[in-house]
């Protein structure tokens, strides 16, 4: 019978062949849809290990520079780094936003360093040409995923950026590519208003009644220089001594100075649980779609060939072929058209995942379960294949 579905298969290979590599095509998408999740938990991960801390202090009650808004003093780190078990403690921002390349906006996470400590937690661990930031202005460090060359410029806000060096992969979790710029500059990207916004409020002071009081402007415009230049940051990163437990100083980070701090483990679930948890379910609604669809077009094309052959298996039936060797014959068609289509499915999706602007990471661990699901969705399809084949009537090979 083995024979039998090989020869049955050959007969109608065109239409086999064809329907394979459909079937393959929306195996292929089912495929990069599981290896767009697995990029964004490692483009998570990756965030994380590139951050070079073991632990993130953050703003009370909340779930730290990635997550959500978080703003600290930025004169915490003195304080922290004098707490037994720091090793190193260091200002960080992050500011998501589009930045002016040439002609064009690019999509990036902006991320401000202290100068005068490369290897220090935040700074980009390695680069794959150039050379790190020196000066307190206007030079910048970027991922190669932003497209953007050594030397060229950029504009942050108001200021206008040098490129110096290059990395790979430091990336958000959402995929963009980092750019990293002095933190003094970072500082004033998020937190300065721009001029307009200025002049508006002085604007709006002047017109107020309450606040037209002698000297009272001035110490208002006072006030606005000082809020400009806010001395916040969005997190400090620690890096603890070998030895001592991440829990420990924690836990004395939080007592003596009231504020939030995660552990890697903590942060991974966040970014992973909170922050894609939305996405990953829209991904398992696609995959459980896909699932279905190609459940339906393999039962459809089974079925197809199936009644497309009723008298063979009237014939099979009348001289004594078993009913199981009947079943198996249809199922090892259903199966043939599963692994022509995992193998071009596989094919395209190695293919064309590069070209996706977010990271997919196709794992041979996802490919070995897709290929049993294909393998257990074509033999659950040719279910309705092998119940008409059933029950055709032996006394069809001698009539008509």
């Amino acid at each position: 019978m083995i024979s039998l579905a090989g020869r049955d298969i050959l007969h109608g290979w065109g239409k086999f062949v064809f329907t394979g590599l459909g079937l393959g095509l929306l195996i292929g998408v089912t495929l990069t849809m599981a290896g767009v999740y697995r990029g964004m938990v490692d483009d998570a991960k990756a965030l994380l290990d590139n951050s070079g801390a073991d632990l993130w202090v953050v703003q009370k009650d909340t779930l730290g520079p990635y997550a959500e808004p978080s703003s600290v003093y930025d004169d915490h780190w003195r304080s922290i780094r004098t707490i037994q078990g720091v090793s190193d403690a260091t200002n960080v921002t992050y500011l998501t936003m589009q930045i002016r390349y040439a002609e064009r906006d690019v999509r990036a996470m902006v991320s401000g360093v202290v100068m005068g400590d490369v290897g220090a937690p935040g700074w980009p661990p390695y680069l794959i040409d150039g050379r790190q930031i020196t000066r307190g202005h206007y030079e910048a460090v970027a991922d190669v995923a932003a497209g953007i060359g050594l030397g060229e410029k950029i504009k942050i806000r108001r200021n206008t950026y040098t490129i110096v060096g290059l990395t790979r992969r430091m990336i958000s979790s959402s995929g963009d590519p980092m750019i990293f710029i002095p933190i003094k500059d970072a500082q004033q990207a998020q937190f300065l208003k721009d001029n307009d916004a200025i002049l508006e409020q002085r604007r709006r002071t002047e017109q107020n009644p309450a606040l037209n009081r002698p000297g009272l402007p001035d110490l208002l415009d006072a006030v606005i220089a000082t809020q400009s230049a806010n001395p916040f940051v969005n997190a400090v990163l620690i890096r603890v001594k070998p030895g001592y437990s991440t829990q420990e100083v924690a836990d004395s980070i939080r007592r003596w100075h009231r504020l939030q701090v995660y552990d890697r483990d903590q942060m991974e679930e966040i970014l992973v649980s909170k922050l894609i948890a939305t996405s990953a379910k829209q991904i398992g609604m696609f995959l459980a779609i896909l699932a279905i669809v190609s459940a339906a077009i393999v039962a459809f094309i089974i079925y197809t060939l199936t009644m497309g052959k009723i008298r063979e298996i009237a014939v099979l039936k009348l001289i004594g072929t078993k009913n199981r060797t009947i079943a198996s014959m249809i199922v090892q068609q259903a199966l043939g058209l599963g692994i022509i289509g995992f193998v071009v499915g596989k094919v395209s999706a190695t293919f064309w995942a590069p070209f996706f602007p977010k990271y997919v990471l196709l794992e041979q661990g996802d490919a070995v379960r897709g290929f049993i699901a294909i393998a257990l969705i074509c033999i659950l399809a040719s279910i309705v294949a092998i119940w008409a084949a059933l029950k055709v009537d032996p006394a069809e090979a001698i009539g008509g």
